[in-house]
């Protein structure tokens, strides 16, 4: 299955806002503007609305930035790491921040954007903060890296040896059907007349983990997760989702990919 940008930039979003970090990080950056009140806001509003306001501005605007960051890099190819590729990415971010922040300006307080006295250094300063956040983000959190669906495995499995020619890519599952292994990789999905076990000895050399008696996944390709009482869901970067079952959980928090 290809990923769309559409996909990709929705993933990172729920990826972003089920992190901890991350909204314990973005609750701390709400309180710290209530308190200081940027841009005006301490002199136009009482603590109570300019709190509500920040609390809306903020996880509003990163929401939208990253999904604008992701969608454009990913579009664009982050395999080829060029300042082109960088610069559109942080410009896109950063516009489409700023014109956030007027519109949510325009609905809570009636100041329309068409003023230019208003709207422009209001929109310089946003746009230059936002740039600049883009910027670390993409190059910190790993927005500027190839993607894992694109990446050339460094180690190719005895496994692809089973597998047609135009099946062979980077390894992302592997899950029972009947008497039936269905590998799937970056470049499709093949039926292989194998057991689970045995399909598994053949991955020497790759990153990946069972995580069901039914599945085994690998783990650069897991890019999201969802907790459902004591098993967990978790999301592939092809979009599939296969569940993880209770007996595996410590395996998966051991590996990193669930948090303990």
């Amino acid at each position: 299955m290809n990923d769309s940008p559409t996909q990709h930039a929705l993933r990172e979003i729920r990826r972003a806002f089920t992190s901890r970090l991350t909204l314990l990080s973005l609750a701390a950056v709400v309180a710290l503007l209530g308190i200081s009140g940027p841009f005006g806001t301490l002199e136009h509003l009482a603590f109570g609305p300019r709190l509500a306001y920040w609390a809306v501005i903020v996880p509003l605007t990163f929401g939208i930035g990253m999904a604008v960051s992701a969608f454009v890099a990913h579009s664009l190819g982050r395999s080829e790491q060029t300042l082109l590729v960088s610069s559109c990415v942080i410009v896109a971010t950063a516009i489409s921040v700023g014109i956030t922040v007027l519109l949510i300006n325009w609905l809570a307080f009636g100041i329309a954007p068409f003023n230019f006295t208003y709207a422009g250094p209001l929109l310089a300063s946003v746009m230059a903060t936002a740039a600049v956040i883009a910027g670390i983000l993409y190059y910190v959190s790993g927005l500027s890296e190839v993607p894992a669906q694109q990446r050339a495995p460094t180690t190719v499995p005895t496994l692809m040896d089973r597998i047609a020619l135009d099946k062979r890519g980077s390894l992302i599952s592997m899950s029972v059907q009947d008497h039936y292994v269905e590998v799937t990789t970056t470049a499709g999905s093949s039926l292989l007349l194998m057991r689970l076990t045995d399909a598994m000895r053949e991955t020497s050399g790759i990153d990946g983990l069972q995580v069901h008696r039914s599945h085994w996944v690998e783990r650069a390709h897991v890019v999201a997760t969802e907790r459902d009482a004591d098993k967990a869901l978790l999301t592939l970067s092809d979009g599939r989702t296969l569940p993880a079952s209770r007996s595996h959980i410590k395996a998966l928090k051991d590996a990193g990919i669930l948090p303990r």
